[in-house]
C-alpha cells in the first residue's frame, strides 16, 4: 500500500509538468505564421525583372499583412544557387525561392545540380508572366520575322544573336528560333544585358530576344527595330509591335514567368497562407502598374496550377536543350 501511495504521489506531482509540456507543444504547433522575417531568395542580380517583381511583392506583403519580408539575391549557376540556399533552411515557409523560367531548363544543362525542382520544392504561386521582344540592329535588312528567317538562311553561320548570359531566356528563345526555323546562327553570350545590348546597338551582333524594359526607349527612338513580341497577344508597352504568333511562328511563342516555391515538407497550411496573401497582393492596381514597368503582368492562382507549370516547363526545355545540342557554356 505504501508503494501504491508513493506512486500516486509521484504521478500527481508530475501532472502539472506534463500538462505544461503538452501546452507548450500545442502552442508551438499553433504558432501563427510567420513567426519571424520571411526571406525571398532571388536567383538573379539586383534590378533584373525577377528581383524587381520580388521586391514589389515583399513591399506589399509587409504593407498589407504586417509581415517582415526581405529580398536576398543569390545569383549564379542558371538560377540554381538560389534554390540551394533555400534548401539550407527549415521547411517552414520563411525562406522562399523566387523561381524564373531559366531554372526549369537548368536540369538539362546541369544534370548534377543538388536538387530536383519537382520534388525538393513545394509550389506556392505563379507570380507574373511576361514576354520578350525580338529586336534587330537597324542596319539588318529585315522588317518582319519571315524576312529575318530568309536573311539568316541566305547567310548560314554569318549572323549572330546575343544574350545576357548562358541559359537566360534570350539564349533559350534564340535556340528555339534556330530549331523552329531550321537556321544556323551563332549565339554570343555576355555577362550582363547592358553589354549584350551595347554590341547589338553598334552592329557587332544582329538580333536578340530580350525583355521589354531595357529596350522600349531604344525602339521608340529608332536605335533598335522591333520585329515581334513572343506572346500570343500584343503588349501595352509595345502596342505597335505584332506578335510572333500573328506572323506565323506559333511555335516560337514563349511565356517568361516568375513564381514562388518553398522547401518540400512545408505544411499545407503555411503554403495556403502564403498563396492567399500573395494572390491578394497581386490583385492590387498599384502592383499591376509596378509590374507593367518591367513588361510583366500579375499571374496568381493555386499551388497546384503552378506545380503543373513547373513540370511542363522542365519537360519542354529538356527537349529544346537536347534537340539543339547545346552544352554548358556553348
Amino acid at each position: 500500500m505504501n508503494v501504491v501511495r508513493k506512486f500516486r504521489a509521484v504521478m500527481l506531482t508530475m501532472l502539472p509538468l506534463t500538462a505544461g509540456t503538452f501546452a507548450n507543444i500545442d502552442r508551438a504547433a499553433a504558432q501563427p505564421f510567420p513567426s519571424r522575417t520571411i526571406t525571398i531568395v532571388v536567383p538573379t542580380a539586383p534590378a533584373t525583372p525577377p528581383d524587381i517583381i520580388s521586391r514589389v511583392i515583399a513591399t506589399e506583403l509587409s504593407a498589407s499583412e504586417g509581415w517582415s519580408v526581405i529580398v536576398e539575391n543569390k545569383a549564379g549557376a542558371v538560377l540554381t544557387l538560389g534554390g540551394a540556399e533555400v534548401l539550407k533552411h527549415p521547411p517552414d515557409g520563411h525562406s522562399i525561392y523566387a523561381m524564373a523560367l531559366p531554372v526549369s531548363a537548368a536540369p538539362a544543362f546541369l544534370p548534377n545540380i543538388p536538387f530536383r525542382l519537382e520534388t525538393d520544392f513545394a509550389p506556392v504561386i505563379k507570380v507574373s508572366t511576361s514576354y520578350n521582344v525580338l529586336v534587330v540592329n537597324p542596319a539588318v535588312p529585315a522588317k518582319s520575322v519571315s524576312e529575318l528567317v530568309a536573311l539568316v538562311k541566305s547567310q548560314p553561320d554569318k549572323l549572330t544573336f546575343s544574350s545576357g548570359g548562358f541559359g537566360t531566356p534570350a539564349h533559350l528563345i534564340g535556340e528555339m528560333f534556330k530549331l523552329q526555323t531550321g537556321t544556323r546562327v551563332t549565339h554570343v553570350p555576355y555577362n550582363q544585358f547592358p553589354q549584350a545590348i551595347g554590341d547589338l546597338l553598334n552592329g557587332t551582333n544582329h538580333f536578340m530576344f530580350i525583355t521589354t524594359l531595357p529596350v522600349v526607349d531604344l525602339i521608340a527612338t529608332g536605335k533598335l527595330r522591333a520585329l515581334a513580341v513572343t506572346g500570343p497577344k500584343r503588349i501595352a508597352a509595345l502596342a505597335d509591335v505584332p506578335t510572333i504568333v500573328k506572323q506565323g511562328f506559333a511555335n516560337l511563342a514563349v511565356e517568361d514567368w516568375v513564381g514562388f516555391a518553398v522547401k518540400s515538407g512545408t505544411s499545407n497550411d503555411v503554403i495556403g497562407r502564403l498563396n492567399e496573401a500573395i494572390n491578394k497582393v497581386l490583385s492590387k492596381p498599384k502592383v499591376r502598374e509596378a509590374f507593367a514597368r518591367v513588361g510583366a503582368e500579375p499571374a496568381g492562382g493555386t499551388p497546384l496550377a503552378y506545380g503543373e507549370l513547373i513540370k511542363s516547363q522542365v519537360t519542354h526545355w529538356a527537349k529544346v536543350v537536347k534537340d539543339s545540342g547545346i552544352k554548358m557554356g556553348k
